[in-house]
């Protein structure tokens, strides 16, 4: 099932945000939003074995927050649902941080681009805060921070990088076989439950990739 996960287009897309879009170097301080999720999951477990510092993540329930610091290897997480991301994001990373993978956007965004240092990454992956709620407001940000921090902000699409594949394998195969490396996942049974699935996705029921499993 790792080549559905970590191995796969959930894995890539945690590998490409850090590796070619942030350029996270050893380290620096990792802030990853809906970091319960695979790609959150993934860079997570990434980030870490990337030589990262301190690793922060948002998720979207007191028990999401346990299992990112108890076994992804999360430094620091927060529940979004307990306050202003703001608030939320300096308790956890009071001196800031230097990259940010973005799952969520929306005033998550907003509230890392303020904890960012000088000369700060944003990599934009997806926006999960606008899946369900089109007519979301806008996100704000401090865009004199942006320019006088000297941040980067660039979003990406998968796809785009499937020249990176063997090079994630290089990377994780290794790992997964060591033990080093775990893939996080949600395993629904029986395929008459794909819709299931997905709405569970969709509604952040799971923990790590959904994969849905044949049945007997």
């Amino acid at each position: 099932t790792a080549y559905l996960s970590v191995l796969g287009g959930t894995g890539l897309t945690a590998y490409v945000a850090l590796t070619r879009v942030a350029r996270l170097r050893a380290g620096e301080d990792v802030f990853v939003s809906g970091a319960a999720g695979g790609v959150g999951t993934a860079a997570g477990r990434f980030a870490r074995l990337l030589g990262a510092g301190r690793l922060i993540g948002s998720a979207g329930t007191p028990e999401k927050v346990t299992y990112l610091t108890e076994h992804v290897g999360y430094d620091a997480a927060f529940d979004y649902h307990a306050g202003p991301a703001a608030e939320l994001l300096a308790a956890a990373a009071p001196t800031g941080v230097d990259v940010f993978v973005d799952n969520v956007g929306g005033e998550q965004l907003g509230a890392a681009i303020g904890a960012l240092r000088l000369r700060g990454r944003v990599a934009r992956v997806g926006t999960i805060s606008q899946y369900n709620t089109p007519d979301a407001p806008p996100v704000v940000l401090d865009h004199t921070a942006v320019v006088e921090r000297r941040l980067r902000i660039e979003g990406f699409l998968v796809s785009d990088h499937r020249d990176a594949q063997e090079e994630l394998y290089d990377f994780a195969v290794p790992h997964l076989r060591s033990g080093a490396l775990t893939a996080d996942e949600t395993v629904i049974d029986g395929f008459d439950r794909i819709v299931d699935a997905f709405l569970l996705m969709l509604r952040g029921g799971n923990t790590g990739k959904i994969l849905v499993r044949k049945g007997d």
